[in-house]
């Protein structure tokens, strides 16, 4: 096996892939433990004893691995260890039989004392200010509720979460959830069936509902909490919502604010590749809409919104987009570029 170790070509190969972004650092695996059927937890450190930049609960960071081909894949995955160590990262992975090879390779061939390339933790997920959270997560999208939790706690928040999987064995973290008491509630479909969220129907004053997980799950809450005010309902997303055909399929104007350049966007172009393309590069990762590398400011137009990311009223707004996925309304857009 030829592993992704400091004096090796996978190590080009992965920087290659994350070329230019900041903030890119080389971490070594300390640790790799498996935390539930098809999950292992990966314990990651400066291996120069130097420090990770500082993250927030909800924040993830980008991961690349390398490939039998010689290429590299990315992948983001929610960091769910001790944020108050400013040496270590960590994350957990499931081995997802659909995977194109991130998680089969962190699974089955990444080793301790290896090397992987890592990016700047990014928070699309952030906690807001509330009275009471409303936590709901599916499998492998417990992850970011661990440190949400602890923050609720330390804001002396009131919080409820409601986490579900095929069965217990699947269920990563209930060790540490056993802490919470009643404020966990445990959904082993194999025991207790789908789970119960017709407690959503009434909107909590002052209150938030966070979700992560699958899209059938994520799909369900959405309809569930259909009274709540769209800005109080949160989702990450593992992969992009299903979307209908642009709403425009026509040519349309970038006029770049900073640069001064005019550039058009074609028919079968991303609004990224026009940019990149017309010598504008913009720092991207998933080319999905579920990372949030690419937000780009929009001064003047309409976008379409095409991302996973943004919740209603942010869509209203008008005042960013997501370059790799969204397309335009208006005739024109001008971005802060």
């Amino acid at each position: 096996m030829e592993t992704l170790a400091v004096d090796n070509k996978d190590v080009a190969t992965t920087q290659k892939a994350v070329a230019g972004k900041p903030g890119i650092q080389t971490l070594r695996v300390d640790r790799k433990e498996i935390v539930a059927d098809g999950i292992v937890r990966l314990r990651l450190v400066e291996p120069n004893g130097g420090r990770v930049p500082f993250w927030t609960p909800g924040a993830h960071i980008e991961v690349v691995v390398p490939q039998a081909d010689g290429e590299a894949l990315s992948r983001h995955y929610s960091l769910c260890g001790d944020r108050w160590d400013p040496h270590v990262y960590e994350i957990a992975i499931l081995n997802d039989p659909k995977s194109k090879g991130g998680s089969k390779y962190v699974h089955e061939e990444l080793a301790v004392g290896d090397m992987v390339t890592v990016g700047t933790p990014r928070n699309n997920f952030p906690l807001s200010q509330a009275k009471h959270f409303e936590f709901i997560a599916g499998g492998i999208g417990i992850t970011p509720f661990l440190k949400m939790i602890e923050a609720a706690e330390q804001l002396g928040a009131s919080w409820h979460l409601n986490y579900g999987g095929r069965s217990t064995d699947s269920m990563a973290f209930l060790d540490t959830l056993a802490d919470y008491g009643d404020k966990v509630t445990l959904w082993p479909q194999d025991e207790k069936g789908f789970m119960d969220l017709s407690y959503l129907s009434e909107p909590v004053e002052d209150g938030r509902v966070y979700c992560c997980g699958p899209e059938p799950l994520l799909n369900v809450v959405q309809k569930a909490a259909e009274n709540w005010p769209s800005w109080a309902v949160r989702f990450e997303r593992f992969v992009p919502a299903t979307l209908p055909a642009p709403v425009r399929t026509e040519p349309f104007m970038l006029d770049l604010a900073r640069s001064k350049k005019c550039v058009e966007v074609g028919t079968d172009q991303s609004v990224l590749a026009a940019l990149t393309d017309a010598g504008v590069p913009v720092l991207s990762s998933c080319n999905e809409g579920v990372c949030g590398t690419c937000e780009v400011a929009v001064l003047k137009g309409k976008p379409e919104h095409r991302d996973s990311l943004l919740n209603d009223a942010e869509r209203e707004r008008n005042d960013r987009m997501f370059v790799c996925v969204s397309r335009a309304v208006s005739d024109r857009l001008e971005l802060d570029l």
